[in-house]
């Protein structure tokens, strides 16, 4: 008996679900001038189906409206930090050596004293092991100096709207907390 009830209630659930999602299926936004017409997806009785339906019917009306405005504007739900982790993915193709280096990603490991003049040793997020002396050009900028306790970085980048940003980064050994490493 538990299981004949059970059964019917399943059964009566999943059409009324199927019945309610095919009332509320998408209409298209009106195509404005435009000659060719889309019509809506045919109500499936599968939910999946119907909602696939939906997406590529949303699709062609976006892409029907845009044929007609020519107008790029930025999507307003985009982040603007996405497009700087876009910019740290394309870094995946930098020239190699102490060229492809990025000061944002370094790591100060030591610094050395040596006859003509300082030696930082730097890790990149590769864990590779680099010696940079003052005026080494890097992917995003130079070594400006280096010191007993850290190196001064002068950094150019983009910020998030793609206006030009030169800035000095400074990197210490021994940083305190709140500083970059």
């Amino acid at each position: 008996m538990r299981l004949a009830i059970t059964v019917l209630t399943g059964v009566l659930l999943a059409t009324a679900g199927s019945s309610l999602h095919a009332q509320t299926k998408p209409v298209p936004a009106p195509a404005k001038n435009s000659a060719k017409k889309s019509t809506p997806p045919k109500a499936s009785k599968k939910p999946a189906e119907s909602a696939r339906a939906a997406e590529r019917a949303t699709a062609s009306a976006a892409e029907a409206g845009a044929d007609e405005s020519k107008v790029a504007r930025r999507d307003p739900f985009e982040s603007l930090t996405s497009r700087q982790e876009a910019a740290a993915r394309a870094g995946a193709n930098l020239p190699p050596g102490k060229a492809g280096l990025q000061v944002g990603t370094l790591r100060l490991d030591g610094i050395v004293k040596a006859p003509n003049g300082m030696i930082a040793v730097v890790t990149n997020p590769q864990s590779r092991t680099y010696f940079l002396r003052e005026g080494d050009q890097l992917y995003d900028g130079r070594v400006e100096k280096i010191a007993m306790d850290g190196v001064s970085f002068h950094e150019i980048g983009k910020d998030a709207f793609g206006k030009p940003v030169e800035r000095q980064v400074n990197k210490r050994i021994y940083s305190s907390a709140g500083e970059q490493q």
